[in-house]
């Protein structure tokens, strides 16, 4: 339900309308801010990996969005916080990577954002910042003094990101302890540079957030706001943007445009209308008319969307077509990507084959996949758990299809 203001801007009830909303800070001002002005609002994002993956694809969504509305959004992109790490959610420290790492994480990840967002506009093209440009010069002493001042132990504390991990008795370095206070100064940094009025972040971000809307407020009295998105959770129980195979990254060099749409191909029904109201740029009356449609065919509009979003349209009705000619029973599989292994995987028996390819599935389970007639090569069901994948049998076609189950086809080739 909508929390009960006087007025509320178009960007707000949309915000609320796809299901992105948490909390605010003051909503009834930040509403009555957006359709006064165009404002800035930013969103951070830490470059821990050469790419994001779907996990950060809701917070490009609010980006999205901020500029449809005509306001602008600033990215920015930890190259100093990544350098700490934030321990929000985390059971313990993260890996600290070289400088060259995160610089590099830095330049692929802009090259991904910039695939969502309009950069051809000046009105409302993302203005892209490295908090290491201003956090690598910081004076510790003066940094205490003007900034630590502003923050208590007893409150920092109080912080799940904080409390979690030591009520679990898990440790939190004093360099994990300090994230809180350099995002709270990033978005001083940002008000004071940028005239930046509203930070956006996940639900888990609530705490940091709000340090630096009172930061702010202490230091130079001005009015900022925090808005934050749900968690997204699935209705089979598992974390957005990890599967049985890993994450599903932003980047076609980690996750070819295939697996991707079919990623979103193999949504779970419940999650369907929910997902394109998040994910896609499809109007809330057109996503209504869709939910009417056959659950298989909202599926794959919502694959079209989203791979169109991030790869182009023509890519995504390719990877439709691929998923059309490669998924009939009768399909020799030459349209699938190819699924390279080591020639030293062939002449094994095909449990084998299967737990290198899918290490989710123990080998009991493959079993019980064979006995319910749950796996084919080049369409023919395998019967005999001891079946023998040869070099004899790709050479023929120098690749074999393999089947498991009705939703997962490799193309194998050594």
């Amino acid at each position: 339900m909508y929390n009960k203001i006087s007025f509320m801007n178009e960007f707000l009830k949309e915000f609320k309308d796809r299901g992105y909303f948490y909390q605010c800070t003051d909503e009834s001002n930040l509403s009555k801010k957006l359709d006064n002005e165009g404002i800035k609002g930013y969103i951070g994002f830490d470059c821990t990996a050469q790419s994001l993956h779907v996990g950060s694809l809701l917070q490009i969504m609010c980006l999205r969005l901020l500029q449809k509305y005509g306001h602008r959004p600033i990215v920015l992109l930890g190259g100093g916080t990544t350098r700490i790490g934030d321990p929000s959610g985390k059971d313990k420290t993260r890996k600290i990577l070289s400088e060259e790492e995160i610089e590099s994480n830095i330049k692929n990840i802009e090259i991904i954002l910039k695939k969502f967002l309009i950069t051809d506009n000046k009105n409302v093209a993302p203005i892209f910042v490295n908090n290491y440009t201003w956090l690598k010069n910081l004076n510790y002493i003066d940094f205490l003094r003007d900034i630590g001042k502003h923050f208590t132990i007893n409150k920092m504390l109080s912080f799940d990101s904080v409390k979690l991990r030591l009520d679990r008795e898990q440790s939190l370095s004093y360099m994990e302890f300090n994230y809180m206070i350099l995002q709270a100064y990033d978005f001083l940094e940002l008000n004071r540079t940028e005239n930046c009025l509203l930070q956006i972040g996940g639900s888990d971000q609530w705490g940091n957030i709000v340090n630096g809307v009172d930061l702010i407020k202490r230091y130079s009295s001005k009015e900022v706001y925090g808005l934050t998105t749900e968690l997204i959770t699935l209705a089979s129980g598992s974390k957005m943007g990890k599967t049985e195979n890993g994450a599903i990254w932003l980047d076609k060099k980690l996750l070819s445009v295939f697996d991707y749409w079919q990623f979103w191909r193999n949504t779970d029904d419940r999650d369907v209308v929910k997902f394109l109201k998040m994910f896609t740029d499809l109007n809330l009356e057109k996503i209504n008319q869709i939910s009417k449609d056959d659950i298989n065919q909202q599926k794959i509009e919502l694959a079209n969307q989203t791979t169109a979003m991030l790869h182009g349209k023509d890519a995504a009705l390719e990877a439709e077509e691929i998923a059309k000619h490669s998924f009939s029973e009768n399909s020799s599989g030459e349209s699938l990507p190819d699924l390279k292994i080591d020639k030293s995987n062939i002449d094994r028996d095909i449990i084998n084959l299967i737990s290198i390819i899918e290490n989710n599935l123990s080998k009991s389970e493959i079993r019980r996949l064979i006995k319910s007639n749950g796996v084919k090569i080049n369409n023919k069901t395998v019967t005999d758990e001891n079946f023998l994948i040869t070099h004899e049998l790709i050479k023929k076609n120098h690749f074999i299809k393999l089947s498991i189950g009705k939703k997962r086809h490799y193309k194998i080739v050594v």
